[in-house]
């Protein structure tokens, strides 16, 4: 009986693991999402891989073994789910902005957009909108306030939205990045209207992000439990704190 009651207690006490891809918006804000989810689950093991949606999804194409895929866009989890590969259609999580950032203190962001057309800007990091989802919608942004065309030749291009962010901290002299980076304790620095602002709304459509369920996970009850997590409530909150809005 002691060795029946002990084996069912470690069955319970089994720390599971599930394996989450993230794109590399939610960098930042994934990490303060586990620790909250693990409040209440604190059996559940969560380990994370952070990438372009594009490449992740290729890799979810690929067999890699993901549970959950946490995407950037729509479009890459609407791939997965057409193939067959996903237990459901794609539900949004959050809604993505962006942000012009720059680490200088001699580049006056306050004037706009228009500040990337100044001299003393010579590049410009820009997510690359064919791997990346945040590129479409800077690339949507920069068009509709006429400056795509002006400032293209100073375009770096980031392959993930977090290789944006790196390449405007160490090789750009200005960037468009997401937003929800900005809010983070690593970046906390940088200030409101003195290094960064926030792209118009009016200029681009702030990038839906999609999450599915891998098919490879259906009866796992632990992806599942993190998963609904992730469309709640609570989640929400903890998004809204790193700049991702609701509409």
């Amino acid at each position: 009986m002691k060795f029946l009651l002990f084996f069912i207690l470690s069955i319970f006490s089994f720390a599971g693991t599930i394996k989450v891809a993230v794109a590399a918006n939610v960098s930042y804000a994934i990490k303060a999402l586990i620790k909250d989810f693990n409040k209440q689950n604190s059996n559940i093991k969560i380990e994370i891989n952070i990438g372009s949606s594009g490449k992740l999804t290729a890799q979810i194409m690929q067999n890699a073994p993901y549970d959950i895929f946490m995407s950037a866009d729509m479009g890459y989890p609407e791939a997965l789910y057409s193939k067959g590969l996903a237990v459901d259609k794609p539900k949004v999580y959050a809604n993505g902005s962006l942000a012009l950032f720059t680490k200088r203190n001699d580049v006056n962001v306050s004037k706009g957009l228009s500040v990337i057309l100044d001299s003393n800007i010579k590049r410009v990091a820009v997510a690359n909108p064919k791997t990346a989802p945040y590129g479409v919608a800077t690339r949507q942004a920069l068009k509709n306030a006429k400056l795509y065309d002006k400032a293209e030749s100073k375009f770096i291009y980031g392959q993930s939205i977090g290789q944006t962010l790196t390449y405007t901290l160490t090789a750009a002299d200005i960037g468009f990045v997401a937003k929800s980076t900005l809010l983070s304790d690593k970046l906390s620095q940088y200030k409101k209207g003195k290094n960064w602002i926030d792209v118009p709304l009016n200029l681009y459509t702030p990038t839906k992000q999609g999450i599915v369920l891998i098919k490879r996970a259906k009866d796992n009850a632990e992806a599942k439990a993190f998963y609904n997590y992730l469309l709640s409530d609570r989640a929400k909150i903890i998004f809204r704190k790193y700049g991702y809005i609701y509409q």
